[in-house]
């Protein structure tokens, strides 16, 4: 009798147990549902303002839904879109704190590339000019060069490729800014070396006519003849037909050979450049 009791007890326990289980999964779904909906309800309103421009209220809504169902899909994607909400109105340091935390939080999820592109625009808007502070450059740039090598087949790769010309355009005109303020200064080596620093690293930018012609007129006003007259040459194959080669020549006297006796071959010039400056 006593054996039946404890089977009959058992059975009971087991039943108990698994309508328990039964309930709670219940309450879990019908929970995880009401969280999802709360989500989405939340993710529409924010997008809904960011549309209207209200960016903070925007982020702030963005950053709720991802709390409300961290595990949802749309998670990630609501912190991105928080980003931009700062972004689009100028609040970078904003938006570069919630990109760290998306770093931080998905560093595998898919749209990282995105997330990349973003944290170095952050920086590439606060670019002012050639006079100002190179950090933001610098840091963009560094960005850029991420996304090329890790994201090379996306369209963010090739406007990373078009805003790293202009950066290197921007940083070519600063070594001509500061070249320019030390030949004021009289300081020929720091010039000089100014210059070369564009022919070494920036030798596809705009400026690079203007570096020859100053190495040119540098070297020619400290008696340095046979080196302002290399990079002469080197103005002569390349620009022959530009206002600076035409700058250059008329340091020269006028028994100075027009044509620099040139002889062109197929290598790249510029890429001989650092055994001119051994």
């Amino acid at each position: 009798m006593r054996n039946n009791i404890y089977t009959i007890l058992i059975i009971f326990l087991v039943v108990s147990l698994a309508s328990c289980n039964s309930k709670q999964e219940k309450i879990s779904i019908l929970e995880t549902g009401n969280l999802e909906i709360q989500m989405i309800d939340a993710y529409k309103e924010a997008y809904k303002e960011l549309e209207k421009g209200d960016v903070i209220y925007a982020a702030k809504k963005f950053n709720e839904a991802e709390l409300l169902y961290p595990q949802s899909e749309w998670a990630p994607k609501s912190v991105l879109l928080a980003a931009y909400s700062f972004y689009s109105q100028n609040y970078y340091d904003e938006a570069l704190s919630e990109l760290d935390r998306f770093f931080k939080k998905y560093p595998k999820h898919p749209n990282t590339d995105y997330a990349h592109f973003l944290y170095a625009m952050c920086y590439y808007e606060n670019i002012v000019d050639e006079k100002k502070d190179l950090e933001p450059l610098l840091i963009s740039k560094k960005r850029f060069e991420l996304i090329i090598q890790n994201y090379p087949s996306t369209d963010f790769a090739q406007d990373a490729k078009f805003k790293i010309d202009l950066i290197n355009d921007i940083l070519a005109s600063k070594e001509i800014y500061l070249g320019k303020y030390y030949l004021k200064k009289k300081k020929w080596s720091a010039a000089i070396n100014r210059f070369k620093n564009i022919l070494e690293f920036y030798s596809t930018t705009i400026y690079i006519e203007e570096a020859l012609h100053r190495l040119v007129e540098t070297n020619y006003k400290i008696g340095l003849t046979q080196e302002a007259e290399k990079y002469a040459n080197l103005l002569g194959y390349n620009y022959q037909s530009s206002e600076w080669y035409e700058q250059s020549y008329k340091i020269f006297n006028r028994d100075y050979q027009t044509s620099f006796e040139i002889k062109k071959d197929k290598e790249s010039v510029f890429g001989k450049f650092k055994k001119l400056f051994k």
